[in-house]
């Protein structure tokens, strides 16, 4: 990293500093996609079954299951490091999950457009955490 003379902070090059903005939108969105999985599993968890007691029970059960296998396998820190296809597997089934719930609960261009930018996420994602680092020497 360079530094100009009497500046306490690195400057990075433009397009570092662009790549990086990018990497934490695409970060923040994935998070944003995550929450909405949750909140569509319990969407439809509470419509899916007839009585109260089953309502509630999907309701707060699916976001819950979702919630213990990201934290897992798919979180940034997840307690186990399983490879990439499991990852991978985890994040279809809980943000897929939402996506198809969407569709469940009447909404399916809504569930249509979650799923494809859940994949394009996921995509960029994946290719920013597999692409080399650039060392700090140039």
């Amino acid at each position: 990293m360079r530094t100009t003379p009497g500046s306490p902070t690195p400057l990075e090059p433009p397009h570092v500093l662009d790549e990086r903005r990018w990497y934490v939108a695409n970060e923040v969105l994935a998070f944003l996609l995550e929450l909405a999985a949750l909140a569509c599993l319990g969407w439809w968890g509470s419509t899916a079954a007839d009585g109260t007691a089953l309502r509630v029970l999907l309701g707060a059960g699916l976001p819950l299951v979702a919630i213990v296998l990201w934290s897992l396998f798919a979180a940034p820190k997840a307690r186990l490091r399983p490879r990439l296809p499991l990852v991978l597997a985890v994040k279809a089934l809980v943000l897929g999950g939402g996506a198809v719930a969407l569709y469940g609960v009447g909404h399916p261009v809504a569930a249509v457009a979650m799923a494809v930018v859940v994949v394009v996420n996921t995509a960029v994602a994946e290719t920013f955490r597999r692409r080399p680092t650039t060392s700090p020497t140039g």
